[in-house]
C-alpha cells in the first residue's frame, strides 16, 4: 500500500469511515479513496455565512509566530462584552487539518457565538514540521495570546476554556495536566476523544504509524507528552467526551485518568458518547442532550 493511499485511508478513519480492501481490490480502492477524500476536502473547504450564524458577528486573525501555522482565528458576537471564550483546537494524527475545517467549527459556531461566546480556532505546526510536544508548545502560545489580547474581543481573561478534538484533545489533556507550559491558567478544558491519554500504553501496544512520528521512540519522551504522567493536582479541570463505538475503547483511559484524578481528591467527568470518533466533534453544538451536557460545564466553568 502506498504511503499516499495509507494517508487517504487515515483520513477517512478520522472522518469516521471504514474502509475493506478485499484481495486483490487496491486498484479500486484506492480510487475510491480518492473520491470520498475530495468529497470531504470540498465540504472541510465549504465557506461559512458568518452573518447567517450570528449577524453582527467579526471574523478577526491573529498570528502568534513566525510560522504561517501558527495563526488563529478569532469569531466575535455582537455587543461582546466580558464575554466567555471557547480556544478550540483541531485534530488530525498531528499531521492533517485546519483551524477553518467546517466540520470542526460549523455547529459550534452556530450554538455558541450566538450565546455571546468569543470562539477562537488555532492553527499550529504538523508533522513532520513539529512533533507532538512542539505543537502543544504552539498551542501554549497561542493561548497565551488568547489571554493577552481577551479584553481587545470584549471577551475575559478568566472565562476562557480550551476544547481540542482528537490529537487536538491529546494537546489541550496535556496543557491541562502541566498547565505551566501555558504559564497563567483558564477556566476548563473539554477534551473531545483523545486515544492517547497514557502515551506509553499506546506506544508499547499495535498503533498506526502516525504515533511514531508524532511521538518518537523514546519511553522518556512518551512520558513527556503523556497527559496522565504529567498530571499533577495544579492542573486545569478537564471535561473528557469519549466514543463507546471505537474499537481502541478510549472512554477505558478516560476512567483510568479519572480514578487518578479522583484518588488526589479532585474531580474529573467522563462524557461517554454513541457517537464515531467524527461525530464526537461534528455533532457538538447541534440541539441535543450531549451539547447540552457539554454546555452546563463550560457555564460552570466559565462562571455564567
Amino acid at each position: 500500500m502506498t504511503q499516499s493511499l495509507k494517508l487517504c485511508l487515515l483520513v477517512l478513519a478520522l472522518a469516521g469511515g471504514v474502509v475493506v480492501a478485499p484481495a486483490g481490490e487496491a486498484g479500486p480502492l484506492r480510487e475510491r479513496v480518492a473520491r470520498r477524500l475530495q468529497d470531504k476536502r470540498v465540504e472541510e473547504a465549504r465557506p461559512l455565512d458568518l452573518q447567517a450564524i450570528a449577524p453582527g458577528a467579526r471574523k478577526l486573525q491573529a498570528s502568534y509566530g513566525s510560522s504561517a501555522k501558527q495563526a488563529i482565528d478569532v469569531y466575535v458576537p455582537p455587543g461582546a462584552h466580558a464575554a466567555p471564550v471557547i480556544v478550540m483546537v483541531h485534530g488530525g494524527a498531528w499531521k492533517i487539518g485546519d483551524k477553518s475545517n467546517v466540520g470542526s467549527i460549523e455547529n459550534k459556531l452556530k450554538y455558541w457565538l450566538p450565546r455571546g461566546y468569543v470562539f477562537v480556532s488555532v492553527n499550529y505546526r504538523l508533522l513532520p514540521e513539529a512533533m507532538a510536544e512542539a505543537q502543544a508548545q504552539d498551542v501554549a502560545a497561542a493561548l497565551r495570546l488568547v489571554q493577552e489580547r481577551a479584553g481587545e474581543w470584549g471577551a475575559s481573561d478568566r472565562r476562557i476554556v480550551l476544547m481540542g478534538h482528537s490529537a487536538g484533545a491529546h494537546i489541550v489533556a496535556l496543557l491541562s495536566s502541566k498547565p505551566e507550559m501555558v504559564g497563567k491558567p483558564w477556566a476548563g478544558t473539554v477534551v473531545l476523544d483523545s486515544a492517547a491519554m497514557k502515551v506509553s500504553s499506546v506506544m508499547d501496544g499495535r498503533h498506526p504509524g502516525f504515533y511514531d512520528e508524532a511521538f518518537g521512540s523514546d519511553p522518556a519522551g512518551w512520558a513527556k507528552v503523556s497527559p496522565m504522567d504529567q498530571w499533577t493536582p495544579a492542573a486545569v479541570p478537564m471535561l473528557v467526551v469519549c466514543s463507546t463505538k471505537r474499537p481502541d475503547k478510549p472512554c477505558d483511559d478516560a476512567r483510568t485518568f479519572q480514578a487518578q484524578v479522583e484518588k488526589a481528591g479532585q474531580a474529573m467527568p467522563v462524557l461517554p458518547q454513541g457517537l464515531s470518533h467524527a461525530d464526537v466533534n461534528r455533532t457538538l453544538g447541534l440541539p441535543g442532550a450531549y451539547t447540552q451536557a457539554v454546555e452546563a460545564w463550560i457555564e460552570q466553568r466559565a462562571g455564567r
